[in-house]
């Protein structure tokens, strides 16, 4: 790009950032000297492929979706909670938010992530253990008492329920006196990464689809705020991938929901806003703000040129960061804080929304008091101490972020031609029901490609670790330690028997002719190929159980099973 042009796009900058608003903060260094709110080339430089990195707030976005940084408005500090039963985990979202917190974000328990109740069999001994338990519309309301959901975002991380549990989200709500029409927040509801690395899912991948898209349809009709479909990369990074993988994979799945609302007749510029993205942050500091950079104009590309998206909102790629639970170790566990600083800074330099920071004990159990308020503190120390949240995109520019960053789209992209060529295979006369990249996926589900190469990374890396060629504090060297036994949460037994107790009395106190009669007609609606979204809400009011609604879809749609790989 020649001066001339890279001077059009700096003046372009200017006047966004003039007509932006802005924090009422001291944009100076800890000397009280002046920073500016971006840097670029200097005046009457040349700089070949600049229109690549361009300027914050400007297609492709590499350097951020707003022209001013954090300069306009900070992360959301959105913190990840969720123990024991609603009661319990409500009083430490109170403790988040009195502390400072921005957001919520919600851990559900594995009988809750896997569409049972509380009382199931299957659900013995696991109860509130990794998340809280919610069994019904009235757990929902406990979780968010003395919380106003009109006034705070909250994100929901869950993926095969996600449905039935969002209703219960909105007829929390309702009970609130809050109008759902002004709720805003963010679903995970991300399908395919459960067939990719997460493994939790209740059907087969078509049926959640199916109620997908049914979602995305209702909130864009009634819930205009909301981001129904959060795509998360965090699992399959957890899972072993690269970050290259995490990236590629991840966006690929994005790419599959877009077809999936365009397939529905819905308008790309008014449904894509709706999507977000939730990804891993980990150690490699620079590569991390790469992938993140990297991630804004591959996605603002693919929706402008291939998917048709006309407006900057369809094209911003909009995405919350948890640091990396896996690279936190159980020997010396107070390394744990500095590697989470770390990772959060990554986050923060490549430009997050939203930002999760773990605790120091997440190996040996869920967060202590302590240990949650250190990994906020974190966040706090960052945003307020550092000065990174004065400059927009600070390291744009530098030759090794620039480099990395064009070196992971590529590997992107090579992954992507890769997924639509198993697309051709699976449906070759290329009339794909939904779209060439959901063909790709499927096929990859089917045959094992996503597992087979995450499972290669995964094997490369441990197997570096385990020769030394890669180094972990305190696992693989500098073991020598002074560091006592935690004092971590424990979950006792008296939870389960409570909640299903609980549970019990409150099936005795309900209207059970209007569960049924929302079951039936929530069944109707899956047989009939109508949205099903407003007869589950009829169900969730009257009290229906996750795992009776789950179960009705079950026996619909029958259950799957991953094919066996050797």
């Amino acid at each position: 790009m020649d001066a001339s042009e890279i001077e059009t796009g700096r003046t372009r900058w200017q006047a966004r950032y003039d007509s932006s608003r802005r924090r009422d903060a001291d944009f100076t260094t800890l000397s009280g000297d002046p920073v500016e709110p971006v840097y670029g080339p200097p005046p009457g430089a040349d700089v070949p492929g600049f229109e690549r990195i361009g300027w914050p707030g400007e297609y492709p976005f590499t350097r951020g979706l707003h022209a001013t940084g954090y300069r306009g408005r900070t992360w959301t500090i959105r913190q990840f909670a969720g123990f024991g039963n609603a009661e319990q985990t409500n009083r430490r979202y109170r403790q988040i938010l009195a502390n400072g917190g921005g957001g919520l974000s919600v851990a559900f328990d594995m009988p809750t992530l896997m569409g049972r109740d509380s009382d199931d069999a299957r659900s013995l001994g696991e109860v509130g253990h990794c998340g809280v338990a919610i069994d019904s519309a009235a757990d929902m309301e406990v979780l968010f008492r003395d919380i106003p959901l009109g006034d705070i975002t909250t994100s929901m991380t869950i993926s095969g329920p996600a449905v039935p549990v969002f209703c219960m989200y909105l007829v929390a709500a309702e009970r609130q006196g809050v109008d759902p029409g002004v709720l805003n927040g963010t679903l995970q509801t991300d399908i395919f990464k459960e067939y990719i690395a997460q493994k939790e899912w209740l059907f087969a991948p078509e049926p959640h689809l199916r109620l997908i898209g049914d979602l995305m349809e209702h909130c864009a009709a009634a819930i205009p705020a909301y981001k129904p479909l959060s795509v998360s990369g965090y699992h399959i990074r957890e899972a072993g991938s690269t970050a290259a993988q995490e990236l590629a994979y991840t966006l690929a799945d994005g790419f599959g929901y877009v077809e999936l609302g365009l397939s529905r007749g819905l308008d790309v510029d008014t449904f894509a806003p709706g999507l977000s993205f939730f990804f891993d942050a980990h150690l490699d500091f620079f590569e991390e703000i790469a992938k993140f950079r990297a991630a804004r104009r591959i996605w603002a590309r693919w929706l402008r040129d291939v998917y048709g998206a006309r407006s900057d909102k369809a094209q911003w790629l909009r995405f919350h960061t948890q640091t990396a639970g896996v690279s936190l170790t159980a020997q010396q566990p107070y390394n744990n804080v500095v590697r989470t600083a770390v990772e959060a800074l990554a986050a923060v330099l490549g430009g997050t929304n939203s930002l999760h920071t773990n605790a120091l004990d997440e190996t040996l159990a869920l967060p202590s008091e302590r240990a949650a308020e250190i990994a906020l503190r974190t966040q706090q120390v960052l945003m307020e101490e550092t000065g990174v949240a004065n400059v927009a995109d600070p390291l744009g520019g530098s030759w090794y972020v620039e480099a990395l960053t064009d070196r992971i789209e590529r590997d992107a992209e090579a992954v992507f031609g890769r997924i639509r060529e198993l697309g051709e295979r699976a449906v070759p006369s290329g009339e794909h029901p939904i779209g060439p990249m959901t063909s790709g996926i499927l096929r990859g589900i089917e045959d094992g490609y996503f597992t087979g190469e995450i499972a290669e990374a995964a094997f490369q890396y441990q197997s570096a670790l385990e020769k030394g060629d890669k180094r972990v504090v305190g696992v693989n060297c500098h073991t020598g330690s002074v560091t006592g036994d935690l004092e971590i949460l424990r979950v006792g037994h008296e939870v389960e028997r409570d909640q299903v107790r609980l549970l019990a009395d409150r099936r005795a106190a309900r209207d059970e002719a209007a569960v049924r009669r929302g079951l039936d007609a929530m069944l109707d609606a899956a047989r009939s190929g109508g949205n099903m979204i407003a007869p589950m809400l009829d169900a969730v009011r009257a009290e229906a159980t996750l795992g009776e609604i789950c179960d009705v879809l079950r026996a619909e749609w029958g259950t799957y099973a991953e094919p066996a790989r050797f």
